[in-house]
């Protein structure tokens, strides 16, 4: 018998949507109930790869450890990657589909819906319980034709929906009252009730507030939620969530990281910024690279030919030049690996009409942008401290040059060793196509400790993440009727 499932839409975009999912995830998994998370769309250069070698949100990857389970490419069969402000790369089924404007993918999402339907089947047929979350919201009705990502695929699938409203944000009753107002009759029935989410202060002083949106919705108030502090120490499903935390009293060490226009897997941030002792600062754009910096990190990058541009327009080639001149270290990671060499090249036009470009010119290498995607779990160890490291390659393009014969990263699979990255003669400036190697403990403690950082003992990263999931499930069961919100699955 198929699993039962129940969807989760928002008032909007950062709503809470995906923490809310994970902790229900780790709630059923708690209470013995087999359960799978699902989302049919996302949007986000935050992405995972999972075991069957494909790609998904982060913010599934997340949900699926929730949930106790390996994450697949059926979790999350569209994701929209965005490579220019009108322009997406599309994978579907975790593999690349192609590359569409908005205006050409609203065109071609009836053909990808078989696509959504065929996974949410393959993902019913293995669980109890399916929790599916919606992306941005359904009141979006100018894109309500052939839509997939909501109430599209809520009707289609007959999936009963709970709308989940940001208070944090202001107008919260108008949010929801207007988002009934807006969809047709079809879709308001499908949402059998609401959530309040991130909540501060007195939740008895909004009792009123519930009443009214239920006098005017018809539909059920399921609970309020408090805003819940832990939520930093999750990966944030979309750059918009990307937190520093600088407190120049306690930090030892100063990590300075370009925020990018079309900034990638900037999860590989968080382990750094729950780190005592370090400050990772995010530079926005129009701001300066502070000259304190102990490291600067440059992250990977949806479009490394378009954000190395965009770096130079901020100025952030001189910081970072003026950085190495005063003995400055920096590590690039994909993208900003890439942006590091002399020369990146792009003959078959797959980021842009640019063919070639300077690159900043701190690494001997060069890069070649070729239309193979790069989609792999490693592990192995590092070159400079000899510890263990795994993480995951997602990417494009080749590497080579002189400086590739020092590689920071020796990988192991299906037992020959590949040699990963590179780095100058002193060893201060680095760069990996590894994602998601501050989350080996070992390794972030030595490379941090390498850098000034005095205290001995580092943190358990997973075991922060899994006790926070722990922490976020328990905050969701106190303040919801999780059995009555279970009950409305079918």
């Amino acid at each position: 018998m198929a699993a039962k499932a129940l969807m989760f839409q928002g008032t909007g975009s950062d709503v809470g949507k995906s923490l809310f999912v994970a902790g229900l995830c780790r709630l059923a998994s708690k209470k013995g109930i087999c359960v799978r998370p699902f989302k049919p769309q996302n949007m986000s250069n935050n992405a995972a790869v999972t075991f069957d070698n494909g790609e998904i949100g982060r913010a599934q990857a997340l949900q699926a450890l929730a949930a106790g389970l390996e994450p697949t490419i059926h979790m999350n069969p569209i994701l929209l990657k965005p490579e220019t402000e009108n322009g997406s790369q599309i994978v579907v089924q975790g593999r690349l589909y192609g590359h569409a404007t908005a205006k050409q993918y609203q065109k071609m999402k009836a053909d990808l819906f078989p696509f959504v339907m065929d996974s949410f089947e393959k993902i019913r047929a293995e669980a109890d319980l399916v929790l599916i979350e919606g992306a941005g919201s359904p009141a979006e009705i100018n894109l309500r034709t052939n839509d997939i990502a909501n109430m599209g695929f809520a009707t289609v699938a007959n999936i009963p929906v709970v709308l989940i409203g940001d208070i944090d944000r202001g107008g919260i009753i108008a949010s929801i009252v207007g988002t009934k107002a807006v969809l047709s009759d079809i879709d308001q029935a499908q949402i059998k009730g609401f959530v309040i989410n991130k909540f501060r202060g007195d939740i008895s002083l909004f009792s009123d507030g519930v009443a009214q949106i239920e006098k005017y919705t018809r539909w059920k108030g399921l609970g309020v939620v408090p805003w819940f502090d832990g939520a930093s120490k999750l990966p944030a499903a979309e750059a918009m969530g990307l937190k520093a935390i600088v407190n120049s009293e306690k930090n030892e060490i100063i990590v300075a990281v370009p925020q990018l226009s079309r900034i990638a897997n900037f999860d590989d941030l968080d382990p750094l910024r729950m780190e005592p002792g370090v400050g990772l600062i995010l530079v926005r754009p129009g701001e300066v690279i502070p000259v304190d910096a102990d490291i600067i990190l440059l992250p990977g990058t949806k479009s490394t030919i378009g954000d190395l541009i965009f770096l130079r327009e901020q100025g952030w080639h001189i910081d970072i030049a003026s950085h190495v001149r005063r003995g400055g270290s920096i590590l690039g990671l994909c993208g900003g690996y890439q942006m590091l060499g002399k020369k990146i090249t792009d003959p078959m036009g797959i980021e842009s009409s640019k063919k070639e470009i300077d690159g900043l010119g701190f690494l001997d290498v060069e890069t070649i942008l070729t239309s193979q995607k790069t989609l792999t779990s490693v592990s192995g160890k590092d070159t400079i401290f000899n510890t263990d490291i795994s993480g995951y390659e997602i990417h494009i393009g080749k590497t080579t040059g002189a400086d590739c014969s020092r590689p920071i990263i020796s990988l192991v699979k299906d037992g020959k060793v590949k040699f990963d990255g590179a780095s100058t003669h002193d060893g201060r400036i680095m760069g990996s196509y590894i994602h998601g190697i501050f989350a080996s403990n070992s390794f972030r403690s030595a490379f941090l400790k390498n850098l000034g950082l005095k205290k001995e003992k580092s943190i358990d990263f997973n075991w922060e993440v899994e006790n926070t999931l722990d922490k976020l499930a328990d905050h969701l069961e106190k303040h919801i009727n999780v059995n009555s919100l279970f009950k409305l699955a079918r």
